[in-house]
């Protein structure tokens, strides 16, 4: 709520929009989607990803705008007024997710501030170690804490001052900026002599490949991760979107926006590594190295070696900043927004989010080891909360849900989406029964290990400990949260009495 007691809105449907993208673009646009889509066929893995993003993405961005939309609240009041008093649990697993994400999340901004400062300063040179300058960095804590406080610290100012006064005017002007940026580094990079290279590693497809499972596989991963379905960081900001916002068509934007920003990285981060590596084994080595590996070491590497390595190594780590705080924004705003719905104002919310996201994120600050089992456990488990939503759906009736969607977009949704949310639930056992796969192959006399950084273990004690919690808070949250405009509407499906904090 405003200060007057007033619901805050998006000032315009462009805001929501640009809101919303910048949401969706973050850091694994830049660091996880080039090497994907080098390792599983370029073009081939670009039809895929396409074909998931009407499978998976799209259809959860739409659910997830409908929920916040129509119920005006954040996750755990959404859930609660589609599904009935007994799942109000539902919205707190998915928030709940969310924020553990939003913990290491914040110390990953911090890197990419770090790193724009050294390379403003001159600090990556020709011939820089990649290894021993990352190593060194992650070995001070005053930096990576430092840097993690930063982070907040900037995100706070801009949740603080609310909806109209912060994150719309600064994400006015952060979104076009990545773009541009993108723009400028993807025509250097393309340019570049041996950048073809990167270019048909990028668009040139291997048709042999749409017919690996594997392919698919990474290309709904991307997808669900990319994307933000399911995390419920769009069902929060379509709580503040004007009346008559047309769902179907702005879910589309998003989607293919997030999409139009990987590929835009892809061609910056592939065009350099091999316009740049000293040999083709470099190269692959380099798209080996992991999300970390290839962005803060190898890259920073060859961005050191390329002309112009003084404007280009800021302007890329520029790049990654803006996606990484972008993103942080909404998941700030999806923590404030839920300690609102509970009655508390959206500063001392903004305050006690800030402060829960510094202090908890600490221990990924320490260690990378503890930073990617969260990222394992939690990253793993947005694929639940798509799930879940879908699940939502069909309870709230998908034919109702579908209906009220059409009530306001000139991009009318045919009976297609339907259909879609009906088979997510089998799409989930495929993507989750790979994950669990891979796990086994990693701990083969391990994988049921609970403080394994990757293990089937870890993930399944950590999401046990939640359900746990959430479900016996379950009365509580309804107790506390405050009524929406769909409480006491004759077709919620429970008809309990309406509570108020």
């Amino acid at each position: 709520m405003s200060s007057n007691g007033q619901k805050e809105q998006w000032g315009s449907r462009y805001a929501l929009i640009v809101a919303a993208i910048a949401m969706a673009v973050g850091t694994g646009n830049i660091w996880r989607f080039p090497r994907v889509v080098a390792a599983w066929g370029g073009g081939a893995f670009l039809i895929a990803v396409t074909v998931a993003l009407f499978l998976w993405a799209i259809p959860l961005l739409m659910a997830e705008m409908l929920l916040g939309y129509r119920s005006r609240l954040a996750c755990l009041g959404a859930f609660r007024d589609f599904m009935g008093n007994k799942y109000t649990w539902v919205g707190a697993w998915m928030a709940l997710v969310c924020c553990f994400l939003t913990f290491y999340y914040s110390v990953v901004c911090g890197w990419a501030l770090r790193y724009f400062v050294y390379a403003l300063t001159g600090s990556i040179t020709p011939g820089i170690d990649g290894y021993a300058f990352w190593n060194a960095f992650l070995a001070n804590p005053v930096e990576t804490i430092g840097f993690h406080f930063l982070a907040v610290l900037i995100v706070f100012f801009i949740v603080y001052r609310g909806i109209k006064g912060g994150l719309e005017g600064v994400l006015k002007v952060m979104l076009p900026s990545l773009f541009v940026v993108l723009i400028i580094l993807g025509i250097r990079a393309a340019t570049l002599p041996g950048a073809a290279e990167g270019l048909r590693y990028l668009f040139v497809p291997d048709w042999s490949l749409l017919t690996s499972g594997r392919v698919w596989l990474e290309a709904f991963t991307q997808v669900a991760w990319s994307t933000g379905a399911g995390w419920g960081l769009l069902l929060v900001y379509a709580t503040y979107a004007r009346e008559k916002e047309d769902i179907g068509l702005n879910s589309a934007i998003i989607g293919f926006s997030d999409t139009l920003a990987a590929i835009l990285a892809a061609i910056v981060v592939l065009c350099t590594v091999f316009a740049v590596s000293p040999s083709i084994e470099y190269a692959h080595e380099a798209l080996g190295a992991g999300n970390v590996g290839l962005t803060f070491i190898y890259v920073v590497e060859l961005l050191a070696d390329m002309p112009g390595a003084v404007v280009v190594a800021p302007l890329f780590f520029l790049a990654l900043a803006l996606a990484g705080i972008s993103t942080f924004i909404s998941m700030i705003e999806l923590i404030t927004a839920h300690l609102m719905n509970f009655g508390i104002s959206r500063q001392k919310s903004a305050i006690y989010g800030s402060i829960a996201c510094f202090i908890f994120g600490i221990p990924s600050a320490l260690s990378i080891n503890f930073l990617d089992n969260q990222d394992w456990a939690w990253g793993v488990a947005l694929l639940v909360s798509g799930l879940l939503t879908a699940i939502a759906m069909m309870k709230y009736g998908v034919e109702k849900a579908r209906a009220q969607i059409n009530e306001t977009s000139d991009l009318r949704i045919g009976r297609w989406w339907s259909m879609v949310i009906r088979i997510i639930p089998f799409l989930f056992i495929i993507l989750f029964g790979w994950n669990v796969i891979q796990s086994i192959q990693w701990y083969p006399d391990t994988w049921w290990h609970p403080f394994e950084v990757f293990s089937t273990g870890t993930m399944i004690f950590q999401w046990a400990i939640l359900f746990i919690v959430v479900y016996a808070l379950n009365n509580y949250f309804n107790k506390k949260l405050i009524a929406g405009p769909m409480t006491k509407k004759e077709d919620i499906i429970s008809r309990e009495p309406t509570f108020k904090g």
